[in-house]
């Protein structure tokens, strides 16, 4: 198919523009509303055509000049080429778009927007670990590219915190040296509150010899270290150097936060999230903190009701609740699943914050949920579609949205995260 020459109509969740072409809908990354731009094909279904800008041909007069050289191959940022102020403005017409789309409900009402300082934001990163060349020994360390498992090796990433960024580059150091593993192939690390002590979990595909040593150099290397763990899902092999988790401080109240749980990735808008889930008017008997994690709305809500109910099936977030509610007695923690947990409760709770991941709540929950039918609901959704997909059967049975809010917790990219407020018809 040869070339095309496009007009954007307009942004859609995901990071593309959308324009059509001969009958066939066009996605187009890295673009904005308006623009004349000319496309190469690089997907073509029956009904859809994927493409890559080749040119623009007339540019919007919103369009800045990225400050990473990385963009547009990294598969992190979307959104690099439209100035701050008018990514919030697109992603919370996304969000009313999807929500009508998906949905069909129409909310007239204003969209409360929680925006972030733009760079330096995440407190979690996750790096891929490959060889450079396939002639050379040397590893490098980066993200993989746009749509695909091929490597960007990084050298500046400024969505991250101070920490991070200098802990990506002492490993990247690392390993340009010749110091740890071919075997490595992956770290994720996660920084506290403070931006001084990090945890790192290393995966391998095949286990270090001499784990030890290796813990030593990686700690000789990254500075703040706290808790370091090796992990070999091949072999199911797992070591660990240090306490296993971290503190993490959040309005007043601190968090223990280990190597393989949840936690929000926004080190400025955490408290303020917080705070706008736990809908500081209401108060009552009983909370249910549905996907609690490791307790981030249970220990606020403690606070205005009796009796809180955190559910956390992942076993290492469920141990970092427990901890983090020992001593309040308020707060009790049930390591299950949630659909499981619904069957068995009769109650009818007062609150319910309900922070499913991205496939949304499983339909039989969310018919149980319906069945309880709490008078106040906090729904906290990082993907708009299913959260328009869920809300629908709410709003069928007697609930109404009363405020919606948009927290802009991944700047630079096409993702939100979207809290929405509901009560129960009398």
């Amino acid at each position: 198919m040869p070339p095309m020459e496009l007009t954007i109509e307009k942004l859609i969740y995901g990071g593309e523009g959308l324009a059509h072409h001969d009958g066939s809908t066009v996605f187009v990354p890295f673009v904005l509303p308006a623009e004349r731009i000319a496309a190469a094909p690089v997907e073509q279904k029956k009904k859809f055509v994927r493409a890559r800008v080749e040119r623009v041909l007339e540019a919007s007069s919103e369009r800045i000049t990225p400050f990473c050289p990385h963009f547009a191959i990294c598969g992190g940022c979307d959104y690099q080429h439209i100035p701050y102020e008018a990514q919030l403005e697109f992603k919370s017409g996304i969000l009313r778009e999807t929500l009508r789309r998906l949905g069909k409900i129409d909310w007239t009402g204003p969209i409360t927007l929680h925006a972030s300082p733009p760079l330096g934001y995440r407190n979690r990163a996750q790096w891929r670990i490959r060889p450079l060349d396939s002639g050379k020994p040397a590893l490098g360390i980066g993200y993989f590219r746009a749509n695909s498992t091929a490597l960007c090796p990084v050298e500046d990433c400024r969505i991250l915190s101070p920490l991070l960024l200098k802990t990506l580059l002492a490993l990247r150091g690392a390993l340009a040296s010749g110091s740890l593993p071919r075997e490595l192939r992956e770290i994720e690390a996660f920084v506290d509150a403070e931006d001084s002590r990090i945890l790192l979990t290393a995966s391998f595909a095949g286990f270090p010899p001499r784990p030890t040593d290796l813990a030593e150099k990686v700690r000789g290397s990254v500075p703040g270290l706290e808790s370091l763990v090796f992990y070999d899902a091949s072999h199911d092999r797992m070591e660990l150097f240090g306490p296993g988790y971290l503190n993490y401080a959040v309005g007043g109240r601190s968090y223990r936060v280990g190597h393989f749980s949840f936690f929000q990735v926004n080190k400025f808008l955490v408290e303020e999230l917080a705070r706008a889930v736990g809908d500081g008017e209401t108060r009552g008997e009983t909370a249910l903190d549905l996907f609690a994690g490791v307790g981030l709305f249970s220990l606020p809500l403690a606070e205005r009701f009796k009796h809180v109910i955190a559910v956390e099936e992942n076993p290492a977030a469920a141990r970092d609740l427990e901890a983090n509610a020992r001593g309040n007695g308020a707060i009790e923690v049930r390591a299950t699943g949630v659909e499981r947990f619904l069957k068995q409760f009769k109650e009818t709770p007062d609150f319910v914050v309900v922070d499913p991941p991205r496939e949304g709540v499983p339909r039989a929950a969310l018919e149980r949920f319906v069945q309880l039918s709490p008078p106040h609901i906090s729904y906290v959704s990082c993907e708009p579609p299913t959260l328009a997909r869920d809300l629908v059967l709410l709003l069928e049975s007697r609930y109404e949205i009363s405020e919606i809010h948009l927290f802009d917790l991944f700047p630079q990219t096409f993702h939100m995260e979207a809290v929405i407020h509901l009560h129960r018809r009398r």
